[in-house]
């Protein structure tokens, strides 16, 4: 933690702010502190209003209610500018860099310094190495931004924020993209800003980061503060409980798995991206009857190719998907739904739901053809709204009625309306891309029961998530996906984060021929 006291000035403030947008209370009467050299993590589900606070702070927004505070002294912030011109900088969960400049031309995009009509790089670099060695960021100012991992890229944003001399820094979501060291590594960075008094707003859903870094904790729950506490008295429990307004669960309640027969056999598969460069290279990995095998790696390796191959929704170039022995390879995605295939997407607003049909509609989209809910060519409504009734009560989905458009849903209860449709039919594999993604404990208890469930009752289960404590908890083998390849698949209860973060990175990375592949007999 950093060294901030509680007698530190307070240099940030909100006081009762609130936002609205048409028909949601995105923040309702907010108010927070931020002091002088502290991290103050800021907590909350899917929705709670966390962004948007941010970004009435960051000049993205403007309140309709409350007040700013900066040193004491009410503001407005009319746009980044302003804001930047007050000391507030932020870091973007997605970076805004320009992979062909380097390092020194994305920092002075928009704050250039010039020797005359000239632009004078020669200055900047001067600076940046400077500030790089003061917040030990170790970047150098004239490596090429596509040349760097994510954690470097992240360093290139935050040296980009105190170039330009700001004192607050909000990191939102900053460790999504990291692996476990790199996060460690950020971690390092944020103390080392806060012994030299910048104070550090961390926006996460992370339950072990907010621990581990932060100074104070303010809690939102839909778009009020319901609790602030410091972190040295917080545990995991207390916060997820203060978050979603219960007690939560947060071990994964699981027995030793029984694999038996491969249902999902994936050889040598490799696709394309959007762009037409290769994506998934030569991948082979199988899934039994009785088991989770997650597959664990930093987002944009080629995951999200993988399972749109997998699913019929991207054209394989080479290699063989088999399932439950038969070739199912540039099969139709309903074919591989006939074929007892559940598919819990990666966007489940773009890919698991047509958003102003009724929840009702959505939970028989793959299946409304067929009896009992088509009979001759026509379907039966009264079939469709039993079915509906029946699964918004088995799977806790949080809605008026079965019968409104499932637009209206939280993310938690949308994503619940797609497992209890896939799952509902009693599969023998279930794909699930990111399951918890965006979606609050609460949510992510009930997910989590229900993969463990569909594998104790004899269900293959293929879980790809950027989460490593998700797939540590609910995984039974674990592969490790690199650049496009699986470079490592190890028994759970043999892996531990520092390993995973390793082969993650690209460390250990052997041929494929020496990969390690460990199958069940």
């Amino acid at each position: 933690m950093s060294a901030a006291q509680p007698t530190s000035p307070v240099v940030l403030e909100a006081r009762e702010v609130t936002k609205t947008f048409p028909g949601v209370v995105a923040n309702r009467d907010v108010s927070l502190q931020l002091h002088r050299g502290e991290v103050l993590a800021l907590l909350g589900e899917n929705g709670a209003g966390k962004t948007t606070l941010m970004n009435i702070l960051y000049g993205m927004y403007h309140q309709d209610k409350g007040e700013i505070l900066v040193r004491g002294e009410a503001v407005r912030i009319n746009s980044s500018s302003d804001s930047i011109r007050l000391g507030i900088g932020m870091v973007h969960q997605h970076f805004m860099l320009v992979p062909v400049f380097t390092v020194a031309e994305n920092i002075v995009l928009g704050a250039e310094s010039t020797n005359g009509p000239f632009l004078d790089l020669s200055a900047a670099r001067q600076r940046i190495h400077d500030l790089s060695q003061n917040y030990h960021l170790d970047v150098d100012p004239d490596a090429y931004i596509k040349d760097l991992s994510v954690g470097q890229q992240q360093r290139v944003e935050i040296i980009k924020a105190l170039y330009r001399n700001v004192d607050m820094l909000i990191l939102d979501e900053p460790t999504a993209v990291l692996t476990p060291q790199e996060a460690d590594e950020l971690f390092d960075v944020i103390r080392s800003l806060t012994q030299q008094g910048t104070s550090v707003i961390f926006i996460t859903h992370k339950l072990k980061e907010v621990l581990a870094v932060a100074d104070r904790i303010v809690v939102l729950r839909r778009g009020e503060v319901v609790g602030e506490t410091p972190a040295a008295t917080a545990t995991e429990r207390s916060l997820a409980e203060m978050m979603v307004g219960r007690s939560v669960v947060l071990e994964v309640a699981k027995t030793e798995a029984h694999p038996s027969e491969i249902v999902l056999d994936v050889r040598n598969l490799s696709t394309n991206d959007d762009r037409g460069q290769q994506a998934v290279d030569g991948a082979s990995f199988e899934v039994r009857a009785g088991e989770i095998l997650g597959i664990a790696g930093v987002q944009g390796n080629g995951q999200t190719e993988l399972v749109e191959a997998i699913t019929g929704m991207r054209h394989i170039l080479a290699g063989s998907v088999r399932i439950g022995g038969t070739d199912y390879t540039n099969a139709s995605p309903r074919n591989i739904c006939e074929a007892g295939c559940a598919h819990i997407p990666e966007d489940r607003q773009k890919d698991g739901l047509v958003l102003p049909y009724s929840i009702s509609d959505n939970l028989v989209l793959n299946s409304y053809y067929a009896a009992p809910f088509s009979q001759g060519g026509v379907m039966r409504g009264q079939a469709i709204r039993d079915n509906a009734t029946r699964l918004v009560d088995d799977f806790d989905i949080r809605t008026p009625s079965p019968f409104v458009p499932v637009s209206t849903l939280s993310g938690g209860n949308k994503q619940k309306v797609i497992i209890a449709r896939e799952i509902s039919r009693g599969v023998r594999l279930i794909i699930a891309a990111q399951p918890t993604r965006g979606v609050d404990v609460g949510s992510i208890e009930f997910i989590h029961k229900a993969m463990v469930m569909e594998r104790d009752r004899g269900a293959a289960v293929l879980l790809i998530s950027a989460e490593l404590d998700e797939i540590l908890s609910l995984s039974d083998r674990i592969a490790v996906m690199y650049h496009g390849q699986i470079v490592a698949t190890l028994p759970a209860a043999e892996a531990t984060r520092e390993q995973l973060g390793l082969l993650m990175a690209g460390a250990q990375v052997e041929q494929p021929e020496k990969t390690i592949h460990l199958d069940h007999k």
